[in-house]
């Protein structure tokens, strides 16, 4: 394998510009390509990152040589470009979310794995310092067995196609991380409302876990991102309680019948684990490393398809108006 691996980056919006902010940057990894849809806008973009501007596809893979290639367009046009691209054989990273329907998220993981691609999707919450200490913590059972979790996330409407927008697009991150901390979800049970502005723009789910505990998600686009506290995560154990506040900003775990808190927060120097966008930086770290050695991604494109499982069980159950079991 290349000393600097040649990437291109699909999608020209703000998020893709993380993604050309960071291969541009980094010392082992060459930005050889931006590809948009708006010729003006791409030429720009790729002006600022030194890099080549394409609109098609197939013109950047044969000039460009990617090694790699990272997929960052609006959330509903996710499925063909990933297709066209995993049909190429192309190692993949696309953003959140996979798709909207699990058929095309099946066929996509078929395409990956009959070519034997490596395919990650960035759930970047995962990265976060507050995020790694608290798994850490829990995994050394600091806080004991966790009995029951909180996950709230939300701020100003990101409005689609789809409308569910805000469960599959945005929650996805909170189906991930709960998995991630507490174990396999087992059922849903979910209410919504469309009382702003005709879409599912917030939503309530009790959780079941197979390990026996429960939990909460509350999901919104009916609040601010300007509010303390947009994103919270608590984890409750058997010995002690454990909370995450704003993704990156702190982490505070107590013990049970203790009045004090250990408190984690970035400190003075410490830009990089209080920046947000830095744990997309962090996620990429353990992605390249792995695509180096052989290995599958750290967080597999798979991850995204069970996210988009525990939306759609959310969807029949406030549909039905009945707790949906969700297999593992």
């Amino acid at each position: 394998m290349r000393e600097h691996l040649r990437v291109a980056v699909v999608g020209t919006g703000g998020w893709g510009e993380q993604h050309a902010r960071i291969f541009s940057r980094r010392s082992d990894t060459e930005l050889v390509g931006i590809v948009g849809r708006d010729p003006s806008r791409t030429a720009s973009r790729a002006a600022t990152y030194a890099s080549v501007p394409y609109t098609d596809l197939d013109e950047m893979l044969r000039d460009a040589r990617p090694d790699l290639v990272t997929v960052c367009l609006p959330n509903e046009a996710h499925f063909e470009p990933t297709r066209h691209l995993l049909r190429a054989g192309v190692p993949l990273l696309v953003e959140k979310p996979l798709v909207f329907e699990l058929d095309q998220a099946d066929a996509l993981l078929r395409e990956a794995e009959d070519r034997g691609v490596f395919f990650a999707i960035n759930f970047n919450h995962r990265y976060a310092e507050a995020v790694q200490r608290a798994r850490q913590a829990i995994v050394d059972g600091v806080i004991g067995s966790p009995v029951f979790a909180t996950w709230r996330f939300g701020g100003e409407a990101n409005h689609g196609t789809s409308p569910h927008a805000n469960l599959i697009e945005t929650q996805c991150h909170g189906f991930d991380l709960l998995e991630h901390l507490v174990g396999p979800i087992s059922a849903v049970s979910a209410h919504m409302t469309d009382m702003t502005y005709g879409d599912w723009s917030t939503v309530a789910i009790a959780l079941d876990f197979e390990s026996g505990a429960v939990g909460t998600m509350l999901g919104t686009y009916d609040s601010s991102y300007a509010f303390p506290d947009s994103q919270l995560i608590e984890v409750n154990g058997t010995t002690g309680r454990l909370a995450i506040h704003d993704t990156v900003s702190e982490l505070s775990i107590q013990r049970v019948g203790d009045e004090t808190a250990s408190v984690w927060r970035a400190g003075y120097f410490n830009d990089e684990a209080r920046d947000f966008h830095r744990t997309f930086d962090r996620h990429v770290d353990a992605l390249l490393a792995a695509f180096r050695a052989g290995e599958a991604p750290p967080v597999p494109a798979r991850a995204g398809r069970r996210a988009l499982q525990l939306a759609n069980a959310a969807i029949r159950s406030h549909a039905t108006g009945r707790r949906v079991e969700v297999a593992a």
